[in-house]
């Protein structure tokens, strides 16, 4: 027996609006929308493909550095062409130490995430 990973959960302040950041960083979409019995609107967003993107509004902003965060790595093109893209859509840069092959940026709401080199040889090795 074990447990299958269906989705991330993803804490934030505006459910719309980090939705709409991931479908565009990730090319995909909206996949449900629901509210709970206290009218809290949640957003769902996927691929087709891996662990689906669950936004659902919490009351407070994000505090301190995040204790999981996503790693992605550009399907085509270079790693920093798929960073400035990226910042492009909103996100903010927030460290890249040479030594190190990743580039961490944050979401929209602060939300850090990792930008890795592009998977050239298939693997799915992550930092």
């Amino acid at each position: 027996m074990r447990s299958e990973l269906v989705a991330v959960a993803v804490d934030c302040l505006d459910a719309e609006r980090c939705a709409g950041f991931w479908c565009a960083a990730l090319g995909a979409e909206v996949l449900g929308r629901w509210r709970d019995a206290h009218e809290v609107e949640y957003v769902q967003i996927g691929t087709g493909s891996g662990p689906l993107l669950l936004f659902q509004p919490v009351p407070e902003r994000k505090a301190g550095k995040n204790r999981l965060h996503l790693d992605v790595a550009p399907v085509t093109g270079s790693q920093e062409a798929e960073v400035e893209r990226l910042v492009g859509l909103g996100a903010t840069r927030v460290s890249h130490e040479p030594e190190l092959p990743w580039v961490v940026l944050a979401d929209p709401e602060g939300n850090e995430f990792c930008v890795l080199p592009p998977r050239s040889d298939g693997s799915d090795q992550a930092e």
